[in-house]
């Protein structure tokens, strides 16, 4: 069956934009607005509302977009799947991950698995803790890291126990402690992500009973840094994200001690293509490699 109109409408809706769906096709504008076209008679009904703006899906074309969604899902399975019978390592698998996975361990998971399978085409796709839940929930991505526990369904794999740090700046008072007591939080301004981002702090907080002085939110992780460093509060942040840190800020441990589950999760693991439980499996062995020497 002819995916392509469903793709065209696809891309449309997430680059928000028939231009940049063309672009990334590979073909021309006329084409792509043809094929939404060819799709919305065939349904009868409008997909696309096109403006300046760029273009959005109407509410009827959100109501389609879990199936076609879904039929492009299928599509990619049995490539994946096809290309396994003919012994060919193929097809695309699409990623979902939050920033401190993305940086510390990606890059050396995607070298390495691309050195082994090349024909496989990996797509990333970051966000927070929410973004990533939402991607794998509505199928627009086959696998992703996710913080546990987690209320997705499918097949959940543990990773790694993350401990959660301490971020102060290296002239504070406490720089030169061994823990920092999260009870001191009360007394301090905190920099926090948005709710949606920052269930490992606040997790910590709730478990400690310590109400914080939040006085900066933020999405961005390296901006929380970046503003402790300037001396403008401090902050609670897991381990990894923490690597390579600059000589102005202190990680200390946390006094209780916290800690966050890296898990990886496979939303439907029975209709997962060979590609996308090869990069699994794959990710998984070199987490644990990795955790092992270090």
């Amino acid at each position: 069956m002819p995916v392509n109109k469903y793709d065209a409408f696809m891309r449309s809706v997430e680059l928000g934009s028939i231009t940049r769906a063309a672009e990334s096709l590979g073909v021309t504008q006329s084409a792509v607005s043809h094929m939404i076209g060819a799709l919305e008679n065939e349904l009868g009904f409008a997909l696309l509302r096109r403006s300046r703006a760029g273009a959005a899906p109407t509410a009827e074309g959100e109501r389609v977009l879990p199936a076609i969604r879904a039929i492009l899902a299928g599509e990619e399975q049995l490539v994946q799947t096809a290309s396994a019978i003919r012994g060919l390592d193929s097809g695309t698998v699409r990623i979902g991950t939050f920033t401190s996975v993305g940086v510390h361990w990606l890059p050396g998971i995607i070298a390495a698995f691309q050195a082994e399978y090349p024909n496989v085409e990996l797509k990333l796709m970051s966000g927070d803790y929410h973004d990533v839940e939402l991607w794998l929930a509505d199928g627009s991505a086959d696998l992703g890291f996710v913080s546990l526990p987690t209320r997705l369904r499918g097949e959940v794999r543990p990773l790694l126990a993350d401990r959660l740090l301490a971020v102060i700046p290296a002239g504070h008072p406490l720089a030169g402690a061994a823990a920092f007591p999260v009870a001191e939080l009360e007394h301090e301004p905190f920099i926090g992500l948005l709710e949606t981002s920052d269930r490992d702090a606040r997790s910590a907080l709730a478990a400690a009973g310590v109400r914080p002085h939040i006085k900066y939110t933020t999405k961005d992780d390296y901006a929380v840094i970046a503003m402790v460093e300037r001396g403008l509060g401090v902050s609670i942040m897991p381990e990894l994200l923490l690597r390579n840190c600059s000589e102005r800020v202190r990680c200390l441990e946390l006094d209780p001690p916290a800690s966050r589950t890296i898990g990886l999760c496979l939303p439907d693991a029975e209709r997962a293509g060979p590609a996308t439980r090869r990069f699994a499996e794959y990710a998984c062995s070199w987490v644990e490699r990795e955790n092992a020497a270090g």
